[in-house]
């Protein structure tokens, strides 16, 4: 468990420094876009990639929590 902790410190960090957010704005994304369970349920596969693909992967993620929760379907 404690290895997932540190990967999802790692996660956000990295997409924080990447985006040059503070911290309390990458928080508020991952919270708002249920970011951390996306990462916690990819774990497996998402920790065994480098931090651009991750920081990647994330943007991804997000851009189509965004047209979901707006109910845009493409």
């Amino acid at each position: 468990m404690n290895e997932k902790i540190d990967f999802l410190v790692y996660c956000i960090e990295n997409y924080k420094n990447t985006k040059g957010l503070k911290g309390r704005e990458a928080i508020d994304i991952f919270n708002r876009y249920r970011v951390i369970d996306y990462i916690d349920a990819s774990y497996e596969a998402l920790h065994t990639t480098g931090k651009d693909y991750i920081v990647e992967d994330l943007d991804i993620y997000i851009e189509a929590r965004k047209k979901l929760d707006s109910g845009y379907e493409h």
